[in-house]
């Protein structure tokens, strides 16, 4: 009986592996960052990865109890490998619980602010979220509406996803445009 349980957590451990994998590639393609206005910074990344996880963690609210489980274990994923990037920056073992408060503030945070866009599905209100926590010292910043576009995209795929591919852990995002480098202006 106890072996069960522990090919249970392995085979939930390759899942969340997977999906978190998948997870962190879209939020760190390229497109993001050389048309998407995002800055290949490690702030930048936060967002980018907080994003992709919004939107997985809305995508997942539908899959019913054996869904939201694997979502949870993602988002402790999620946490874990911030506390891991904190402390590779070098940040102190006495600052990163600090620091670990104010990241998850500020994730919980764009959870709500997107999370009304997208139930709105104002694609406006959410370039202006995006602009705001993207780009918060800028006095002009970029426009934000093609990444607004493509959390919209996103999620309305996810949203064509069945209950069991959620509940799997097969949650797949598109990826956005990316031009070669000599197509940038």
């Amino acid at each position: 009986m106890i072996f069960g349980f522990f090919e249970r957590k392995n085979s939930n451990r390759r899942i969340v592996d997977r999906q978190y994998r998948h997870l962190t590639e879209v939020a760190r393609h390229p497109g993001f960052y050389r048309q998407g206005h995002v800055p290949d910074t490690v702030m930048g990344r936060f967002e980018m990865l907080s994003l992709v996880m919004i939107l997985y963690l809305r995508a997942a609210r539908t899959s019913g109890p054996q869904g939201e489980g694997l979502a949870q274990e993602i988002i402790d994923a999620f946490f874990q490998d911030i506390d891991h990037s904190i402390r590779e920056l070098g940040v102190g073992d006495q600052s990163v619980p600090k620091r670990m408060k104010k990241l998850a503030g500020m994730f919980y945070g764009r959870l709500e602010s997107y999370g009304q866009a997208l139930d709105l599905e104002n694609k406006g209100g959410l370039a202006v979220a995006l602009k705001r926590n993207i780009h918060p010292e800028r006095h002009n910043p970029p426009d934000m509406e093609q990444l607004a576009a493509w959390a919209m995209a996103a999620e309305a795929a996810a949203g064509a996803m069945t209950h069991e591919m959620l509940a799997a852990g097969q949650i797949v995002f598109p990826l956005p445009e990316d031009k070669d480098d000599d197509e940038i202006t």
